[in-house]
C-alpha cells in the first residue's frame, strides 16, 4: 500500500511554521509528524502539499494508495484501522477526515459515496501553532515509548543525579556530565551524540534529539522538546524547537516554538503571561487579524530562519514570521512580518541577497547547502507574505 500523508485545512492555522514545510514536518514529541507514521507504518511516505514545495517534498501516487490527514498523530489502533481500510472507505474523527483509500483514477474525491467508519479514540491532532506545545508533553510520552520499546538505554554516567531512572533513555554516543534528571512526572529522552553539560537541570516530559547540546547551568522544565542539532542555555519551559536553532545563552524561552535555524541572542526573553492574566491572543493567517487562543500561557510563534539580537524583549503571544531579524531596545510589534529587519523603532525589509548570504553562512556551518529548491521555497514566500509588510 502507498500511504500519502496530505496536508488538510490546518496548514493555514498552523503559519508561519508551515511555509517551509508540509504539515507532516512539524515537530512534536521527539519525531515528526512524518517520522511516527513512518516508524508505525514500517514504510515510507510522501506528501501532498503546496505547489511551490513539492518540489522539495514531492508525491508519489500509485494505483491503489491511502491518504492520511497529517494533522492528526498516529496511535497502535488508529494505525490498524487505516491498514484494515477498502476502497472507498474513510475513517472520520468528528468532522474531520483522518484518513481515506483511493486510486489514481479518482479525481476528485466525494466522501458522500465512502463508507464512513467513525473514530472515537483519543489522538493528538495539531491543527493550531499552539498545538505544538500544548500536546508536547503527552507526544514526548508516546513517542519514548514508541523508540524505546525493546531497547536498552546506555548507562547513567557516574556523577548524574536522577529520579526515576526507568523513565530516562540515553541514546549511542550521548553525554551527560554532572547534571540533574528528574523523570518522576514523564520520560527523558536524550538522542544519539547528544550533550548534556554540568550543572544542567531537566525535568520530564523532555526530549532532545541527536547532536542537540544543553550548555552549563541551563533549567530545562518539562514538556520540553529540542530538535537535532540546536544549542539550548538559560531557562526554557513547555517549548519545541524543530531544530538546527540556538538559544545558547541566558533568557526565558516559555510556551514557545521555534522552526529551524533561528538564533535568540544573549539575555532574549519572552513573556508567555499577560500583566492582566487575560487571555493571549495570537496573530492569524487565516483572520489576518489577531484571534483568541484560549490559552493563559502561551509565547513566541518564530518562523524557519529568523533570529533576533541581544537582550530582546518578546510579548506575550508573539508570532514571528520567516527569515526576520528582530534587534534593538523595546518590544517589538506582536506580529512580525516574514522578512522584517528590525524592531521596536521600525521595520524594514530583509532584502533577500542579504537573506541568501545569511541562510547559506548558517547552513555551512552545519555543513549544508542552500541549493537552489530552498532559495525557491524563500522567494515564494518573500511574494506570498508582501501584504503584511506595511511599514
Amino acid at each position: 500500500m502507498n500511504y500519502i500523508l496530505f496536508d488538510s485545512d490546518a496548514r493555514q492555522s498552523l503559519l508561519p511554521f508551515t511555509y517551509t514545510r508540509p504539515v507532516a514536518d512539524i515537530r512534536i514529541g521527539i519525531l515528526t509528524i512524518r517520522e511516527k507514521w513512518e516508524k508505525y507504518l514500517g514504510l515510507t511516505t510522501t506528501t501532498i502539499t503546496e505547489e511551490y514545495l513539492e518540489e522539495k517534498f514531492p508525491m508519489v501516487e500509485m494505483e491503489k494508495n491511502i491518504l492520511i490527514n497529517a494533522s492528526f498523530c498516529p496511535t497502535e489502533s488508529l494505525v490498524e484501522k487505516i491498514k484494515n481500510l477498502s476502497e472507498n472507505e474513510a475513517i472520520f474523527k468528528g468532522d474531520n477526515v483522518v484518513a481515506f483509500y483511493t486510486t489514481d483514477s479518482q479525481e476528485e474525491v466525494d466522501f458522500e459515496q465512502y463508507t464512513q467508519i467513525d473514530f472515537d479514540e483519543d489522538v493528538i491532532q495539531v491543527k493550531n501553532t499552539w498545538d505544538i506545545f500544548t500536546f508536547n508533553g503527552e507526544a514526548i510520552k508516546q513517542d519514548f515509548k514508541l523508540i524505546t520499546e525493546g531497547k536498552t538505554s546506555a548507562p547513567i554516567p557516574e556523577g548524574v543525579q536522577v529520579l526515576n531512572k526507568e523513565n530516562v533513555f540515553i541514546e549511542e554516543g550521548a553525554k551527560v556530565v554532572f547534571a540533574t534528571l528528574n523523570a518522576s512526572e514523564g520520560p527523558i529522552y536524550i538522542g544519539k551524540d547528544a550533550l548534556v553539560m554540568e550543572s544542567s537541570n531537566i525535568k520530564g516530559p523532555f526530549a532532545m534529539c541527536n547532536n542537540t547540546v544543553v550548555k552549563m547551568c541551563a533549567k530545562i522544565y518539562k514538556d520540553t522538546t529540542i530538535g537535532p542539532f540546536s544549542k539550548i542555555g538559560g531557562e526554557v519551559s513547555n517549548s519545541v524547537i524543530f531544530g538546527y536553532s540556538s538559544k545558547g545563552h541566558d533568557g526565558y524561552l516559555g510556551n514557545s516554538v521555534l522552526g529551524e535555524w533561528c538564533n535568540l541572542g544573549a539575555d532574549t526573553n519572552n513573556s508567555n503571561l499577560k500583566n492582566n492574566y487575560a487571555e493571549v491572543k495570537l496573530w492569524s493567517y487565516e483572520t489576518n487579524r489577531f484571534a483568541k487562543t484560549g490559552l493563559q500561557f502561551c509565547g513566541l510563534m518564530m518562523g524557519d530562519h529568523s533570529k533576533c539580537g541581544i537582550n530582546t524583549m518578546f510579548n506575550t503571544g508573539t508570532v514571528v514570521g520567516v527569515s526576520a531579524n528582530i534587534f534593538g531596545s523595546g518590544f517589538p510589534r506582536n506580529f512580525v512580518p516574514s522578512f522584517s529587519w528590525g524592531g521596536a523603532a521600525g521595520f524594514t525589509t530583509f532584502q533577500m541577497k542579504k537573506v541568501y548570504e545569511v541562510v547559506t553562512a548558517v547552513m555551512k556551518r552545519r555543513s549544508l547547502v542552500f541549493d537552489e529548491k530552498d532559495q525557491k521555497i524563500l522567494d515564494h514566500i518573500f511574494e506570498e507574505t508582501k501584504q503584511y509588510r506595511n511599514y
